[in-house]
């Protein structure tokens, strides 16, 4: 029978914890064990189902189908717009989508006329005839169809358009109508320095520079830039003026001096025989000095006044105090005050009031004769202004000549004429006060002495009356009774007939004549040395 080995327990299982098996039995020694490194494990397939994949694919199919969509939409916005222009396309602030050219030219010329010109700071109205600019409605329609039709790309299909008007530009005509323009409306005149009076002192103002429309540049661009006239609107090249003087102060002196008083405007109303004063503060007329270049001056400069302040202070003085109906002569003021500051010493300016134009509604049983004599005016001139009307009717607005529109010399204040129709005698006044007062004739019902506010406007020894071979002695035109006639209504002395017959020596006091005033031989003489010509008649009803 065998025998067991005797294994001992405790080595057996260090040994074996090692990896090491005894054999025979017999105890090995211990041994210290190789670590090697682990290999490494080889990665697991993916068993997903797919989904990653889609991920992917849903973009590129949304981007597919986006792009898809659009191109169909560009195709049927361009079959349904097939023969019109597309939408948002315009020119000349005039939408034209939807229409065909021939609507488009039409469109087009329909709202061409009115053109804007414009700076940075204002605008004005005009037309594009008036400038000499004539729109080819046709070619500007043209263009704006091949928006989107073969010109603009895909940019035409999206965004608003606007087509420059093709225009045909008449550069001469251009330049004038500009020039025109400018100097009435847009052009500023630049202001020298001067002085003003501040807290009782005169001081030295500063220059303000002026503008003006450069007609050459903006004509330059409108013809060759299609875009300047974008919107109906041309947009002015301006230039800046400078002003001739930029120091008034050796000047300050002399005006303190002038400013010593105030300025006096003393008018005269030549229709109502009335005289009134303004008096100008200090302060205010002395804010219209500006100092201008003067080579007979010590100093090469004198004081003068500026004509555009001084017309808006007297303009507004006037239509506060004289009304709608009167104004004054702004230039005539301007040519005074002038001449006074040339002077060394402004006068008193005297000015003599305007009247304004009338206007009247035609009322039920009047006629252009009656209602011309209301208003004392020869009714041929009623007609003239009115462009040569024969008939009117009830609710039409006539317009009337001012009361002053026989008023063309100038007025002899102190002297006065007055003729009254209705008691048949004339009234000769002088400084206010009733020289003469005589008996007199006037015009026949179907020739009559028309009312109205006129003057003596002519001499002549002894006139001849060709209508009716007269010789009228001492003639002094009045008034002619027709627009543009080169005769005369007036005074005269009893005429004569046929070599030397008397006409009317015993019938002053009656309506005799033809129209004229008839007086004595003796008073018209005196007349006739007296009344120069610009003496006011007023030949009452």
């Amino acid at each position: 029978m065998s025998q067991r080995p005797n294994i001992n327990k405790a080595n057996y299982t260090r040994h074996t914890a090692q990896g090491k098996m005894p054999a025979n039995g017999e105890v090995l020694p211990n041994k210290p064990t190789r670590q090697y490194p682990p290999l490494p494990k080889a990665p697991k397939k993916n068993k997903s189902s797919g989904v990653g994949k889609w991920l992917i694919l849903v973009p590129v199919m949304g981007v597919i189908f986006v792009l898809f969509a659009l191109l169909m939409g560009i195709l049927g916005l361009r079959l349904v717009y097939a023969d019109t222009i597309l939408p948002r396309v315009e020119s000349a602030g005039v939408e034209l989508g939807g229409l065909t050219q021939a609507e488009a030219a039409q469109a087009l010329q329909a709202n061409w006329g009115a053109i804007t010109l414009r700076t940075q700071n204002n605008s004005w109205q005009t037309t594009g005839d008036y400038l000499g600019l004539s729109l080819n409605a046709e070619r500007t329609a043209e263009r704006a169809f091949a928006q989107g039709h073969g010109e603009g790309g895909m940019t035409a299909l999206f965004t608003s358009v606007d087509v420059p008007p093709v225009v045909q530009v008449n550069a001469a005509q251009l330049r004038v109508r500009l020039e025109e323009i400018a100097q009435d409306q847009i052009n500023t005149t630049p202001i020298n320095a001067g002085v003003a009076f501040e807290n009782g002192q005169v001081v030295a103002t500063e220059a303000q520079a002026g503008s003006a429309v450069n007609v050459e540049a903006t004509t330059e661009q409108l013809f060759n830039t299609p875009l300047a006239l974008a919107d109906s609107t041309i947009s002015l090249v301006m230039a800046q003026v400078e002003p001739e003087i930029r120091d008034a102060t050796p000047l300050v002196q002399e005006a303190q001096r002038l400013l010593s008083n105030p300025l006096q405007i003393a008018l005269y109303d030549p229709i109502t025989d009335e005289r009134f004063s303004w008096s100008i503060p200090t302060q205010e007329w002395g804010a219209w000095l500006t100092a201008t270049s003067d080579p007979n001056s010590p100093i090469g400069l004198s004081l003068q006044a500026n004509p555009t302040l001084m017309e808006a202070a007297l303009s507004q003085r006037a239509q506060n105090e004289l009304g709608a109906e009167r104004s004054i002569d702004i230039d005539q003021a301007v040519t005074t005050l002038q001449a006074g500051l040339a002077a060394g010493q402004p006068e008193t300016v005297q000015l003599i009031v305007d009247y304004n134009e009338r206007s009247h509604v035609v009322q039920s049983g009047e006629t252009i004769t009656s209602i011309a004599w209301d208003y004392g005016v020869p009714y041929p001139f009623v007609q003239q202004l009115n462009g040569g009307i024969e008939s009117i009717s009830v609710g039409q607005t006539l317009r009337i000549p001012a009361l002053d529109a026989f008023i063309d010399l100038p007025v002899i204040p102190n002297k006065r004429i007055i003729v009254d129709i209705s008691d048949q005698r004339t009234y000769v006044y002088e400084n206010g006060q009733l020289k003469w007062n005589w008996v007199s004739s006037t015009g026949i019902d179907s020739s009559p002495t028309w009312t109205g506010m006129y003057q003596i406007l002519s001499h002549e020894i002894n006139a001849y009356a060709g209508n009716w071979n007269l010789y009228m002695p001492n003639f002094m035109g009045v008034y002619r009774p027709v627009p543009g006639s080169d005769f005369t209504n007036g005074f005269h002395g009893f005429p004569t007939r046929g070599g030397g017959q008397l006409l009317w020596e015993n019938s002053l006091g009656r309506r005799v004549t033809y129209g004229c005033i008839l007086i004595s031989d003796t008073n018209v003489r005196q007349l006739y040395q007296w009344a120069e010509e610009g003496v006011i008649v007023e030949i009452r009803a």
